[in-house]
């Protein structure tokens, strides 16, 4: 009987030694393949190092954290190699890193540390055929940017700048935040992350915002300004003007407006939705034209047109420091020069090259925006303003030359493409005979010019 009960208790030791081995090596195994089931290269090391340094937050936030998750999953699963094939029929492969590829994209800005696009991006299905909201936020206007998702309901590309300093983490975290609590930012909203140490670079932003658009058209917005009525109905229900729209060649203005008393334009739900209201509050000398002081900046709109007719009209007396929030086309219009930093010219000169490409300007007759009022930050502007009033000199030269060169080249100095630059950078000195127009154009354009004064 005792040899029996010591035979079972041996049987079962060893039963539970079994048990216990096959324990450990189950978990030994799933440990070692959890850590090594992938093998990568260096730069798919780097890449998924750049984003397991992504801040996460400790607080529950579901939604955030289920597009946290889908994103990390994603950004892991692709490779960090950008490739080309080779020559037709070959099976040649050439690859570049995107870190290259983003280094050449923004090559005229002052660095990258590091840009994420869609860092949150919008659930919705965008159509082509739409027109999306290109602007650029910082931390104390992600509210604002908020309400713009819920008033707009339409695609918007946001992006982001966050300074690399001590509130960056508390900074992204106060963005998931607003993100997961507002559907229509979950629903519209892309959000491209530039995290760096360099601050107003507004071109540089405004590229990542457009780069990024998912639609044929976006709208540069600054995000303050409030949607007073529906300009994509506007457009799209007409078929001149989408026909305009879709030819590339036309960029529509939506003439904007801000209150005179600061208090008047905190709220926007009091603002004007018809052009009537508009037009009796300007008669209270309640609502302007926004920067009304300055009129190089929006005069060119013509304001007082604006207020007599139901009819689009084009604008006709452009001027370099001409800055209208225009909708036109993605693809094969030019990009904002990202020389430009902090405040001053920065716009001018986007929407300066943008005519001169051969772009016309053409302002709606019954959709408006109007500005929400608020401090300005309180810091010294004029070093940044007196650097980029001597850079945006250069660069006007710089573009009406490249711009003359390109036209004479490819043969389209006397049609329609070359119409806007000859508008405009008659006040180059000397513009015409350094920019390689033969003597013989120049006489041409003389003789032209005289027979326009005659009749």
């Amino acid at each position: 009987m005792r040899l029996e009960s010591k035979f079972k208790v041996s049987r079962l030791a060893k039963y539970a030694i079994i048990v216990y081995i096959m324990i450990s090596l189950f978990y030994t195994t799933s440990h070692y393949f959890s850590i090594h089931h992938v093998q990568t290269s260096p730069r798919q090391q780097d890449t998924t190092q750049r984003v397991n340094s992504l801040p996460r937050y400790q607080e529950p936030l579901p939604n955030v954290d289920k597009m946290k998750q889908n994103y990390n999953q994603a950004e892991k699963s692709k490779s960090s190699q950008v490739t080309w094939p080779g020559s037709k029929g070959s099976a040649d492969i050439h690859e570049l890193s995107t870190d290259l590829i983003k280094s050449k994209i923004f090559s005229s800005s002052m660095g990258l540390d590091n840009v994420t696009p869609y860092y949150f991006k919008a659930s919705h299905k965008m159509k082509d055929q739409d027109i999306t909201l290109a602007t650029l936020v910082t931390r104390n206007r992600f509210r604002v940017l908020s309400r713009l998702a819920s008033n707009y309901k339409g695609p918007i590309s946001a992006a982001i700048h966050v300074l690399d300093d001590d509130e960056k983490t508390a900074t992204i975290k106060e963005l998931a935040k607003i993100y997961s609590s507002n559907p229509n930012m979950q629903k519209y909203v892309d959000v491209h992350l530039i995290i760096d140490k360099f601050d107003r670079q507004f071109n540089m932003w405004r590229n990542t915002a457009k780069l990024f658009t998912r639609t044929d058209y976006l709208m540069m917005l600054d995000v303050d300004f409030h949607l007073c009525t529906d300009f994509r109905t506007t457009i799209f229900g007409n078929p001149k003007l989408t026909k305009m729209l879709k030819s590339g060649k036309t960029a529509i203005v939506v003439p904007a407006f801000e209150y005179l008393e600061q208090k008047d334009g905190k709220d926007w739900r009091t603002f004007p939705t018809k052009k009537s209201g508009v037009i009796e509050q300007v008669n209270d000398l309640k609502l302007n034209s926004f920067h009304n002081s300055w009129v190089s900046g929006h005069g060119a709109t013509n304001y007082s047109k604006w207020y007599s007719t139901d009819e689009i009209y084009p604008v006709t007396e452009y001027e370099f420091s001409y800055e209208p929030y225009i909708i036109y086309k993605k693809e094969d219009t030019p990009w904002c020069d990202e020389r430009f930093i902090g405040y001053g010219a920065n716009k001018a000169a986007c929407l300066y090259e943008i005519f001169i490409s051969g772009v016309d300007y053409w302002v709606l007759p019954n959709d408006f925006l109007i500005h929400q009022s608020h401090k300005y930050a309180n810091h010294d502007r004029t070093r940044e303003r007196t650097h980029n009033r001597i850079l945006y000199e250069n660069f006007r030269t710089e573009v009406c030359l490249r711009y003359s060169r390109k036209y004479v080249t490819e043969g389209t100095w006397y049609t329609s493409a070359a119409n806007n630059m000859k508008k405009v950078c008659t006040d180059i000195p000397k513009w015409k005979y350094l920019s390689g127009i033969s003597k013989e154009q120049r006489e041409a354009d003389k003789l032209a010019e005289e027979a326009a004064l005659l009749a």
